[in-house]
């Protein structure tokens, strides 16, 4: 589809990240851009920086995970700008906390953003953008391809992945005027890394990482600060609206990995965990990591029993 003038593109997670920098490349394009974000500050920021593009904006404060916020976003877009033309559901997190003996609010938080937050803005968007033609952008991750690294967080973007797969298969049964693309990228230089600043107070305390995560933890943060620049993943994406493409895949270097998945699976093979990962330290390298500091815990908790 053709974007600029008159054309309008909702972004939701507008505020840093890989939707700041879609909310700019849809307005360096001529659209008017709906920013919404849960993160008030950083969305007023946003909103001076888009606009100076000299396109219409609207920003509106929005809890993607809850239905009602999401309803209200796209009620807010059609009032001002009477429609919609691209829906880029692009908010998403990571919580911190061990996901198989922590507390479950990391899993209700992750999976309340990342997939329902992509299922309520599909539901709230979709009747309006059949009526004169659109697009939708659900972004995913390599996560959603290759499981192995965050359990909740890989289970959402699998879901993503999914759900993005089956909406596509739907219109074009339909032949509905509106075109779907699955965003999966790898590392990118975002605030991704720095999720629990938006915690919400309703789940109680945020999960606490512990010794073995923080080894993890602190690989993930090197690789996503030296990641691809969030400006291109926007510009890949504009792209993949403007020539209809499903499959938006910034880091194809990953897909070895998660094609030498798929041929375990075909065997019926156990999982097995690369050596070598995309961005990351070699596999043993990291388990002797993470060995270390379970001891490193076990002697400061005997040394203080």
């Amino acid at each position: 589809m053709e974007l600029g003038r008159g054309k309008v593109a909702v972004v939701t997670g507008a505020g840093s990240g890989i939707g700041l920098a879609l909310s700019n490349a849809f307005a360096g394009a001529g659209c008017s851009v709906v920013l919404a974000d849960v993160q008030e500050d950083a969305l007023t920021a946003a909103a001076a920086e888009v606009g100076a593009h000299g396109v219409d904006t609207l920003t509106v404060r929005c809890d993607v995970s809850k239905q009602e916020q999401v309803e209200a976003l796209a009620a807010s877009t059609l009032e001002r700008f009477g429609g919609v033309h691209v829906v880029c559901n692009n908010a998403g997190v990571g919580s911190g906390g061990d996901p198989w003996f922590g507390p479950i609010a990391g899993w209700e938080w992750t999976m309340g953003v990342n997939f329902w937050g992509v299922v309520y803005g599909v539901r709230a968007f979709l009747p309006h953008l059949v009526i004169d033609g659109g697009h939708i952008v659900n972004t995913a991750s390599m996560a959603g391809l290759y499981p192995g690294l965050l359990g909740p967080y890989d289970a959402s973007k699998h879901a993503v992945v999914a759900l993005t797969e089956n909406l596509f298969n739907s219109l074009r049964a339909m032949e509905a005027p509106v075109g779907v693309s699955c965003l999966c990228p790898g590392w990118v230089k975002t605030k991704i890394h720095e999720s629990d600043r938006n915690w919400p107070d309703e789940l109680g305390e945020a999960p606490v990482r512990d010794a073995v995560q923080e080894v993890q933890f602190e690989h993930f943060r090197r690789a996503i600060d030296e990641g691809m620049q969030p400006s291109a993943v926007a510009d890949l994406v504009l792209e993949a609206v403007r020539e209809n493409r499903y499959w938006i895949i910034p880091h194809p270097d990953w897909m070895d990995v998660a094609m030498e998945r798929w041929h375990r699976v075909a065997e019926c093979a156990d999982p097995e965990p690369p050596e070598d990962f995309p961005g990351l330290p070699p596999r043993s390298e990291m388990i002797a990591e993470m060995m270390a500091a379970v001891a490193a815990m076990a002697e400061s908790d005997t040394a203080s029993g």
